[in-house]
């Protein structure tokens, strides 16, 4: 079928948004430490920003605190200014060799605008969705006014795009629910 190709490249890029919303929930907090919420913070190091992962092992040894051991411990003090840069709202405490942080609980109040945000985000990502949904669409009706596919293929390609934009944003809807759930359960 002539759309075919058109229709799974559309799907490829809707698949795309929805791990970017995967990965983007990682960073955000849910009350239980995280090596998420520190992994992709910039550091300057030696004048490259570069990711916190890139150049120290984080673990959780517990629930609520995360340890940041730098391969360099001459970046100790980067990581920590950037930690206090960052939007985390956490203190890091330099420990000998290590950066140690306690991840406080989260209020009531916190918890509800944590999960108003993760509602956001699962709200940007199916406008984009739709926006490939749309641009897909264009392409369609375009190849079916140049006589490249007939009227029954854009027919079938529209009820392809509109099903598969269905399946992915009720895959938002519930990855959004679970974030949702994990943030205000704790």
């Amino acid at each position: 079928m002539p759309t075919s190709k058109t229709i799974s490249e559309s799907e490829i890029r809707i698949q795309k948004a929805v791990e970017v919303l995967k990965k983007d929930f990682k960073s955000v907090r849910t009350g239980r430490a995280s090596t998420g919420l520190v992994e992709n913070i910039k550091v300057d190091y030696y004048g490259t920003p570069t990711p916190i992962k890139q150049m120290a092992s984080i673990v959780t040894p517990q629930s609520d605190s995360i340890v940041i051991k730098p391969f360099d411990v001459g970046a100790l003090r980067e990581i920590e200014k950037a930690i206090k840069n960052s939007d985390l709202s956490i203190a890091p405490v330099v420990d000998g060799k290590l950066v140690r942080l306690s991840v406080p609980a989260l209020s009531e109040e916190r918890r509800k605008q944590l999960a108003q945000q993760a509602k956001q985000m699962g709200e940007q990502t199916k406008v984009a969705i739709r926006n490939v949904r749309r641009d897909t669409n264009k392409h369609l009706e375009k190849q079916e006014k140049e006589h490249l596919i007939t009227e029954d293929d854009l027919k079938d390609g529209k009820k392809q795009i509109d099903d598969i934009t269905k399946k992915h944003t009720d895959e938002v809807d519930l990855i959004v629910k679970s974030k949702s759930d994990e943030i205000l359960l704790g």
